[in-house]
């Protein structure tokens, strides 16, 4: 009988030991789980940064491509005097003039679709307050710009009253245009366009106004940047840049705040735009004809949805000339879908079509 209690007693020493022994091991492996976590962020930070340097060293490594005057069209490129020549499956088609192409629709030359009443209205948000709902071209006549009204795609879904800026959709619209084409706006607003500089400043002079950007890339997931007090200025003043806070999915693209010590090159605030043939940014370079699109360039970018369309996704070129948001899909992912589209800061919806609104059944008393 003793022999049987000494044996569960030593049995009960030996459980408790391994019990013990157990939770120390516990404890160290959550300690090593927590280090190991750290080492990862250190890493993925160490990273980022190496990425952001060689960016940096392959932009300054560049053979710096011959600038022309002001208002010269640039000579075109061979294969031989252009290592970035793209193959027929991606190159982008050569710009469109009136002359070379009759069916070529401008932003300008929409047929619109008619309002509600005579009023004029100054962007799509009173166009929606109007009574329209449907989304479609429409006639608008933003203050201080031509007595002649602009044919604008307003957007009225997400809450309605945007007015789209730009949107890029299947690579059929070059964006690589001259700075006239730019400031006029160019392109089939009811596909791929750019609303014209000259509209996006007089749009945006009218009071505050908010930028949202919707994004999509070719496996299909969806990301979003929104932000406040986006202006444009004159063509005086080379159609700056500027914005206000930033909110979203997406990332900071174009103010550049994800990594420290970007933002000095690749910040988009306060921008000039620039073209091929008018050079604003601040690259020794030229940003427009390396990079294939007109932007608001820095040294050279963070952002550029301008760029050229390379279908797939990923893409491999001498410059990162794609459709490019940094902080989502990295310099060297070319974006499937993007649209720019603005609304005043106040504007207001009713319940009945603000997405956020709380439902609520009221039954009539009886």
């Amino acid at each position: 009988m003793g022999g049987c209690v000494q044996l569960l007693l030593l049995a009960l020493v030996v459980l408790k030991a391994a019990s013990l022994t157990l939770a120390a091991v516990s404890e160290r492996c959550a300690e090593e789980l927590s280090r190991l976590r750290e080492q990862e962020k250190l890493l993925k930070s160490k990273v980022l940064k190496q990425e952001i340097l060689l960016h940096r060293l392959q932009l300054l490594n560049q053979p710096r491509p011959h600038k022309t005057a002001a208002n010269q069209e640039p000579p075109p490129l061979s294969p031989d005097d252009d290592h970035t020549h793209k193959t027929a499956a991606n190159q982008e088609p050569p710009p469109l003039s009136p002359d070379d192409d009759h069916t070529h629709k401008t932003a300008a030359n929409q047929e619109p679709l008619p309002p509600d009443d005579h009023t004029q209205h100054r962007d799509c948000s009173q166009v929606f307050q109007s009574g329209s709902r449907s989304s479609g071209v429409y006639a608008v006549t933003p203050q201080g710009g031509s007595a002649a009204p602009v044919s604008v795609y307003c957007d009225m879904s997400d809450g309605g009253g945007w007015t789209l800026v730009q949107r890029r959709v299947d690579g059929t619209e070059s964006f690589n245009r001259s700075w006239a084409e730019y400031r006029s706006g160019f392109g089939d607003s009811r596909s791929e366009f750019w609303v014209g500089n000259d509209n996006l400043h007089h749009l945006t002079a009218q009071g505050d106004y908010v930028l949202r950007i919707h994004l999509e890339d070719f496996e299909g997931n969806q990301r979003y940047a929104e932000y406040k007090n986006f202006t444009v200025a004159n063509e005086e003043d080379q159609y700056r840049l500027a914005f206000g806070e930033f909110s979203g999915t997406a990332g900071d693209a174009l103010s550049a705040s994800y990594q420290p010590g970007v933002s000095a090159w690749a910040s988009h605030q306060g921008m000039a735009f620039s073209t091929h043939d008018r050079d604003n940014d601040r690259y020794r370079g030229s940003c427009a004809l390396e990079d294939q699109g007109g932007w608001w360039f820095n040294r050279c970018h963070s952002a550029h949805l301008n760029g050229v369309y390379h279908r797939g996704g990923p893409y491999s070129a001498a410059t990162d000339d794609g459709v490019v948001w940094f902080p989502w899909r990295g310099w060297w992912y070319s974006l499937k879908t993007t649209v720019m589209k603005i609304r005043p800061s106040r504007f207001k919806m009713d319940a009945d079509h603000d997405p956020n609104a709380v439902k609520r059944n009221v039954t009539p008393r009886p």
